[in-house]
């Protein structure tokens, strides 16, 4: 009887055993087909540029193409709407900026919530912006410009409604009391193309785009608005520096994937990634546009959107920025 017992019982094990690496065989591999990452800004901007870059370094590394998707609008919304409601599978995955932090208190209504409807995956990079205006503009400094701006309006473009470009010119608007008149464009390269025009007076540019066209003579630098000075252009002050005390906004670049993504999808693409962010070449490439590379664990990513939420808010509401 105890015999009986003990063979059945090694064959029940075995076939647990046998249907559990069955099971496990059966598992597709991931990732076994391309991936798409939703760049929520037009190509050639600096959303783009470090998404391109990323894109094709973790596709390398994951034995996958990893293809840029750039779906524009609404300040982002159209592509976070998008990343947030498509399948959790790990084969969607959102570029996202600052945006996703200013956007929740900014706009009055959205189809997504920041928290809630994504996973975090990893910081990638962080960059300070540049105010520059056209070389007919009469201002060398920024207390000139603000001097100019409070005789006469002076128009400012940017990225688009909502975007962290648009909100870096309200908060010296808010901050000093210059006549500062927005215009939205549907990506950097727009605002740029027309700035060198003359067609706008001035601008809050990615330091990727801009750099080329302050070298060239093209555009005036007039500081830049990060905490501190950037390697990129050391001589150039900060906003604090340049006379609007306690002026400082950046912007951040993260990866995301939508809420529900299995949890050992996240660690892959997160331990991918942290391997393509020291990779000297890429980190070489992003600080000579003014992007300096941090990756992060996906939980400390995650506080880290949770007080970006909190902070931007706060810069939202003091300007008094909203769009329906």
């Amino acid at each position: 009887m105890q015999q009986t017992r003990r063979t059945w019982l090694a064959a029940f094990s075995a076939l647990t055993l046998a249907l559990g690496l069955s099971a496990h065989a059966q598992q597709p591999r991931y990732p076994d087909k391309p991936l798409k990452l939703v760049v929520p800004f037009s190509a050639g901007g600096a959303t783009d540029v470090v998404a391109r870059a990323v894109a094709e370094k973790l596709g390398t590394r994951l034995g996958q193409n990893m293809v840029v998707e750039n779906r524009v609008g609404a300040g982002g919304n159209i592509a976070y709407e998008h990343v947030a409601k498509s399948p959790a599978d790990g084969y969607t995955l959102l570029f996202a900026s600052t945006g996703l932090a200013t956007n929740a208190t900014l706009y009055k209504k959205l189809n997504y919530d920041a928290l809630k409807d994504f996973a975090p995956i990893s910081l990638v990079a962080r960059s300070p912006h540049v105010l520059v205006v056209h070389p007919s503009v009469p201002a060398n400094s920024v207390l000139e410009l603000i001097a100019l701006g409070k005789k006469q309006p002076l128009s400012f473009g940017s990225s688009g409604n909502g975007t962290i470009l648009h909100l870096a010119g309200e908060m010296m608007k808010t901050m000093t009391g210059a006549q500062l008149q927005h215009v939205p464009y549907r990506g950097g390269t727009q605002v740029l193309t027309d700035l060198m025009a003359g067609t706008v007076q001035l601008a809050f540019l990615d330091m990727s785009i801009a750099t080329p066209q302050i070298h060239a003579g093209k555009l005036r630098a007039l500081a830049t608005t990060g905490k501190e000075r950037t390697p990129k252009l050391p001589d150039l002050p900060t906003m604090n520096e340049a006379g609007i005390l306690g002026y400082a906004i950046d912007v951040w670049f993260g990866m995301l994937a939508p809420a529900g993504t299995p949890q050992p999808v996240v660690e892959r693409l997160n331990k991918e990634l942290q391997q393509v962010l020291v990779e000297p070449e890429i980190k070489q490439r992003m600080r000579d546009i003014g992007q300096e590379l941090q990756a992060s664990s996906s939980q400390d990513f995650s506080r880290f959107v949770r007080t970006e939420l909190q902070r931007m808010g706060d810069i939202v509401r003091a300007s008094n920025a909203t769009i329906d």
